[in-house]
């Protein structure tokens, strides 16, 4: 597990813990360490990530956007210096191509038996609903032989808003659901598109969010 990331669960995850007590059910549903697994969860507020890597007891590699990885400044140098630390795996949102190797590059990490978090709905939802799932996070699952873990996070809108510079107080839950096997099943798009859908209705079924069978709307996460 990076340095940083121990920091950052010490002292970020500490005070998390203590001032929203975030509610917990279904920890039991994640591998033992070693047994790698995607975290496929729905995407309410940039606190999710916090909340989860708080929350899970195994170290969680995320997604960054690659302008964390190559900023300029003392600013820059900070971010670089986090997301790396972190362990996070660098992704340019507007290349389709430099996405899918960034998702080809949690590859190694699965099968070496670590756990990717993936928001499958690509952004974060714009009116709290749960929208249609992109079909990479199964595609990874069957590339890496893994399975995919639903993970429901109910309360962190209102922690953290779009708009908010400081978060608030408001309850937070984290729901894992079981695991959803990914081997053996995918004999072409159909199963792909298939077993994205149950993954969406297993997320749908911890959080209670309304469905949208369509892609949410494109906007800065």
């Amino acid at each position: 597990m990076p340095l940083l990331y121990d920091v950052t669960k010490l002292t970020v995850g500490t005070a998390l813990r203590v001032g929203w007590r975030p509610r917990v059910e279904g920890l039991e549903h994640l591998p033992r360490p070693g047994g790698g697994a995607i975290l496929a969860g729905n995407h309410l507020s940039v606190a999710d990530e916090l909340f989860l890597v708080t929350s899970t007891p195994r170290h969680v590699t995320f997604w960054a956007k690659v302008e964390y990885f190559n900023g300029r400044g003392p600013g820059g140098w900070l971010n670089r210096h986090i997301v790396a630390g972190m362990g996070a795996i660098p992704v340019d949102r507007a290349d389709g191509r430099a996405a899918l190797r960034a998702l080809d590059a949690a590859i190694p990490v699965l099968r070496a038996g670590g756990l990717v978090a993936v928001y499958p709905e690509g952004t974060r939802s714009p009116d709290g609903r749960l929208y249609r799932g992109r079909v990479g996070m199964t595609r990874l699952a069957r590339d890496a032989g893994v399975p995919i873990i639903p993970v429901g996070v109910l309360g962190t809108a209102e922690v953290l808003p779009v708009d908010a510079r400081l978060p608030r107080r408001h309850p937070v839950t984290l729901r894992f659901g079981p695991p959803i096997p990914v081997a053996d099943r995918i004999n072409g798009p159909r199963d792909i598109r298939t077993v994205t859908d149950e993954v969406m209705a297993a997320i749908q079924k911890l959080t209670g969010q309304e469905y949208v069978p369509r892609y949410a709307p494109a906007r800065e996460s």
